[in-house]
């Protein structure tokens, strides 16, 4: 290393630990790499599903047109979220659940199956609805509000594991029964994850790591395909037309991009030969259009959300933004793992999108309202909100200056 180099390493060093300290910088993290994840998002939805969009509907841009209407809603629906009164919010959350496990409920009555699992509700316009999406925000908040009321009363593990563990369990347990197990995955983790963060002590969590375990293995054994795809996973080829059909074509999607990638719409497997390229599986198409590179500038922006993610939660002094901060930043990144892991064929292949990249009206829309609530979060940090009400005046003086 050059001396010029050892100069600058540390100056690198100081500057971003200045920006750190500044009062908005978990706000201006969040916010920014959800721009960035979102717009990379819509671009990889367009060149993923144009093929498939012409092929189905007649138009190259159906699909993204949908992602682009539900992210303009989920985009609204974050302001709103980033803006209301926490007050407000936390007496919304027991209707907001209620509703949510209500919707759950009508997809076994009248719900549509997609891919084998009946968790769809339809929607007028050819829209669909997936209660579940929303069911992961509902049960984030509904703990948070739980702990956050009994935080004098966490150091006794009864108080944490009730009435929490059952009735989150039960939300699960009905996913399950819609036979979507990544979704049902998805809210095990975050219930692990919330004991975790509150304190449970290591006997309990064990306990209930070891039955959701058992729980889970029953389920997968239950069901042929998911055992096929489970054995399957550590030697695709041993079933290369079907159990091991998407993890070879995601390799080979991912081999082709090397490191620079074949340019932004150039992909091979998006023709057909990748089921779900625009949905669970469009990790493989950044990487064969942006290559290793662009793949690593997924995975840092998702690493700086979660580091914003829980940087919030152990800054705040409210104990329900702690618990909210803490479990958004844990359902969005066990996604994000998961899906990441499928693609990568270090993990079986199970139905999760990868949160604000894949294509999926309901879990782009309840994605950017966490994102929203997310923000809102943000802004109880240590001189946050005397920091953003010093720089609306600030533009307000100078909109003043330029009209004089």
């Amino acid at each position: 290393m050059t001396a010029t180099a050892e100069r600058r390493s540390p100056a690198i060093v100081e500057a971003a630990r200045r920006t750190l300290e500044r009062p908005l910088a978990s706000y201006q993290l969040v916010l920014g790499t959800t721009a960035l994840l979102l717009g990379l998002g819509l671009i990889m939805v367009l060149s993923a599903s144009s093929v498939f969009a012409l092929t189905n509907y007649d138009n190259s841009f159906a699909i993204v047109e949908r992602q682009l209407f539900f992210a303009v809603l989920g985009l609204i629906g974050a302001y709103i979220a980033s803006r209301i009164p926490l007050k407000l919010l936390r007496k919304l959350i027991l209707p907001f659940l209620l509703i949510s496990v209500a919707l759950i409920a009508a997809t076994f009555v009248i719900g549509v199956d997609v891919n084998g699992n009946r968790n769809w509700l339809a929607l007028p316009g050819g829209f669909q609805l997936q209660p579940s999406e929303f069911a992961k925000l509902a049960v984030v908040l509904w703990i948070a509000d739980l702990y956050a009321r009994r935080q004098k009363y966490l150091g006794t593990p009864r108080f944490i594991l009730t009435p929490m563990v059952p009735i989150a369990g039960a939300v699960a347990a009905l996913v399950v029964a819609q036979h979507d197990l990544g979704t049902a995955l998805v809210l095990f983790a975050l219930i692990v994850g919330m004991l975790w963060v509150a304190g449970l002590p290591a006997k309990q969590m064990s306990a209930v790591v070891a039955g959701i375990f058992v729980v889970l293995v029953f389920f997968v054994a239950t069901a042929p395909h998911r055992v096929a795809r489970l054995l399957n996973f550590t030697n695709p080829l041993a079933d290369p037309d079907n159990a091991g059909f998407q993890s070879i074509h995601a390799s080979m999607a991912l081999a082709r991009g090397g490191f620079w990638g074949v340019g932004l719409g150039g992909s091979r497997q998006k023709w057909g030969s990748l089921p779900e390229a625009h949905t669970d599986f469009i990790l493989a198409v950044i990487g064969e259009e942006l290559g290793l590179l662009g793949t690593f500038v997924v995975l840092i922006l998702f690493v700086v959300l979660a580091f914003a993610g829980i940087r919030i939660a152990s800054r705040t002094r409210d104990p329900f933004v702690r618990y909210t901060a803490a479990g958004i930043t844990i359902w969005l990144m066990v996604q994000a793992v998961i899906n990441i892991g499928m693609v990568l064929g270090l993990l079986p292949v199970i139905g999760l999108p990868l949160p604000l990249i894949s294509y999926g009206g309901s879990s782009l829309l309840v994605t950017l309202v966490a994102l929203g609530v997310l923000i809102n979060c943000a802004k109880t940090e240590p001189g946050a909100r005397r920091a953003l009400a010093a720089g609306r005046a600030s533009r307000a003086r100078g909109r003043v200056l330029r009209r004089s």
